[in-house]
């Protein structure tokens, strides 16, 4: 999940959908990006007994740089912002457990973001960085529900989803700080590690020229309707910003359908 600045049983729909989106032969129409065939993201998500996943591809009509803010992403940056969803204790706890079970502590620096936001919201310190990022930080504080963005231009396909061994580490900000990862779940790409519940990797986070992403909704198994209650809400919140979402084509067991 991108920090903060102090600093699934509804199936995925199969059709690209846009809010507001402008009429055939409009400038803005003919400066959207080509879209990405949504299996040419393909996610395959390793057995495991708590996950539930959302994942979907958001193309943006313009680079994240020119691309506003929706009122109702802003307005949600806040605990007491308007918001479909409210926290809940028992989320927490679920979210814990799942980060947990393969061996990962998640306590201390190595929390989940989830909770990392509700801190961040209450001493007024979560501000604005970018439409990508205030959508996933607005659902993720109001769901409990810890949320991965990344670059789909700076990751490389295939996707998978697992458990990372001991060991295994990544660079999460600018100024080269690592995480370990042994026992955490984890978003893959070709090249490794790249996102997960806590924090996600330097080098496929978002930026001004960011034209495409990739979102991970971590739900928890005994909590599918609020996953897809979130994932409704997150993607409403990005097409009201001119952008178009897709379903990633998921494997495995954990696989929404």
């Amino acid at each position: 999940m991108p920090a903060p600045r102090f600093t699934s049983p509804v199936a995925l729909g199969h059709r690209a959908h846009a809010v507001g989106g402008a009429a055939s032969g409009s400038t803005a129409h003919r400066n959207r990006p080509t879209p990405r065939l949504v299996h040419e993201t393909p996610l395959h998500i390793d057995p495991h007994p708590l996950l539930k996943v959302a994942a979907f591809v958001t193309e943006f009509a313009v680079p994240l740089g020119q691309t506003a803010t929706p009122t109702g992403a802003l307005d949600a940056l806040r605990l007491d912002g308007p918001a479909p969803l409210q926290r809940d204790e028992s989320v927490r706890g679920a979210v814990r457990d799942l980060l947990r079970h393969g061996g990962y502590k998640p306590t201390g620096r190595g929390k989940p973001a989830s909770e990392y936001l509700v801190r961040a919201a209450t001493e007024g310190a979560l501000g604005s960085i970018n439409a990508a990022v205030d959508a996933c930080n607005a659902v993720s504080l109001h769901s409990g529900l810890p949320i991965s963005v990344v670059d789909l231009d700076r990751a490389r396909a295939p996707f998978h989803i697992g458990v990372a061994p001991d060991g295994s580490s990544y660079v999460f900000n600018a100024s080269g700080q690592e995480i370990d990862l042994g026992g955490l779940l984890c978003l893959y790409d070709a090249e490794g590690p790249c996102a997960n519940a806590v924090r996600d990797a330097q080098r496929t986070k978002t930026r001004d020229e960011t034209t495409a992403t990739l979102s991970v909704v971590w739900g928890c198994v005994s909590f599918e309707t609020r996953l897809a209650r979130a994932e409704q809400w997150y993607r409403a919140l990005l097409e009201s910003a001119g952008a178009t979402t897709r379903v990633v084509d998921a494997t495995g067991d954990e696989a929404r359908r």
